[in-house]
């Protein structure tokens, strides 16, 4: 126990976190098992450290374990969660519980006998934490926690203190909250380098960024798919060259047949593995309002902009780039469909937008909202692309 009392003190002293994520004020921290999930490379575990330094420093009723130490490959959770309580612990936070066997079995013992105890755990964003482990259900309370806005890049890049809007307060008031940031920076000034390094807090690195989140894109599929959904690692070259054919053909609906032609597997494993890339955050699936999977998405498109320069950097659409910022911004707390004749996407039940490249011909339809690049400051239903980046 002394080793991990140590082991988390130096993690604490050394933590420097870039920035204060708005996450930190969203958690309820009063309820007893709380899962924060997240695709690999966001900062969960900057996220874990930062909390127990704001809130206990090296105070040892807060402790930080992660799954990865071979101590647990011999010892059980349980047992390690009692010696932590007897020694008047608190407040666990456990990384990576996905790489602990029985972990979901074990967080529940932990939550039924250890009443006084707080466990805040991480896990990869494939998991299903109440769908595939009936034992949480009802005593988690899952977090989700995402890559930086392009608001919060701005924020670190330019020194800035920006706040979040709603898409409501955007879609009411761009004009006035455009001309307030623009008082301050030109957003346009660090817009492009975030669609290309800013979606992922480990762009402050000393390290090649691309050749980094390739990296972490090798670790989503090998670890985060194949470990958590149990494939065998034969499967692995299959999936990651659906990856690679699916980012060259760019967001278009999926050919299921050739495409299982290509990987040399049947249609039905082509939906499944498509289905996993989209849990790991790695795809977004687009479809017509009503339609979810295991239907066919019209549409198929990165996660996020950072992707599609480095896994295919040789051709970045500006149409396609814009698209795929915007859906990725507005994915927290919406719901986005495939658009109408005329716009891009359907968000929610009834909001229509059209994304614009910078000089685009279009008819005005006072009926769509215009989300356009390259604009500093819009003017009625015509919005600057880069303000959406305010809504996390």
């Amino acid at each position: 126990m002394e080793t991990f009392y140590r082991t988390h003190c130096y993690l604490v002293e050394h933590t420097n976190a870039p920035a204060r994520r708005d996450l930190m004020d969203e958690i309820d921290w009063s309820d007893r098992l709380i899962g924060i999930k997240g695709t690999r490379g966001v900062g969960k575990t900057t996220f874990l450290l930062q909390y127990a330094k704001e809130k206990f420093g090296t105070d040892h009723s807060c402790l930080y374990i992660n799954m990865n130490n071979f101590y647990f490959s011999e010892h059980s959770l349980v047992d390690f969660a009692g010696e932590f309580v007897k020694r008047g612990g608190k407040v666990l936070l456990i990384d990576q519980v996905f790489k602990y066997c029985d972990w979901s079995k074990d967080l529940r013992r932990c939550y039924d006998t250890y009443q006084d105890l707080k466990i805040v755990f991480t896990g990869s964003s494939v998991m299903r934490l109440k769908e595939e482990n009936p034992e949480l259900r009802g005593i988690v309370k899952v977090y989700y926690l995402r890559g930086f806005s392009f608001r919060e890049f701005l924020n670190l890049q330019a020194g800035t203190d920006f706040h979040s809007y709603t898409l409501e307060q955007i879609l009411s008031n761009h004009v006035n909250i455009s001309k307030e940031i623009l008082n301050k920076v030109d957003p346009l000034d660090y817009f492009q380098d975030y669609l290309h390094h800013g979606f992922y807090p480990f762009y402050l690195e000393k390290r090649n960024f691309s050749e980094n989140l390739l990296k972490t894109m090798n670790m989503m599929i090998e670890v985060d798919i194949l470990l958590i959904k149990q494939i065998e690692l034969k499967y692995l070259s299959k999936i990651k060259k659906l990856l690679y054919l699916l980012a060259i053909d760019g967001p278009v609906a999926p050919n299921v047949s050739q495409l299982a032609t290509e990987i040399q597997t049947s249609r039905a494993t082509v939906m499944n593995y498509i289905k996993y890339l989209a849990d790991a955050r790695l795809i977004n699936m687009v479809y017509p309002y009503g339609e979810e999977f295991p239907k066919k998405p019209t549409k198929l498109m990165m996660h996020n902009t950072n992707l599609m320069y480095s896994i295919y950097p040789i051709h970045v659409d500006e149409q396609s780039l814009i698209d795929t910022f915007f859906m990725n911004t507005l994915y927290k707390d919406h719901k986005l469909y495939k658009g109408d004749k005329g716009t891009t996407f359907r968000v929610d039940k009834n909001i229509n937008f059209r994304t614009c490249t910078e000089g685009c011909k279009y008819k005005n339809n006072p009926n769509v909202y215009y989300a356009m690049n390259k604009m500093r400051t819009g003017h009625e239903n015509q919005i600057p692309l880069w303000l959406f980046g305010f809504l996390y």
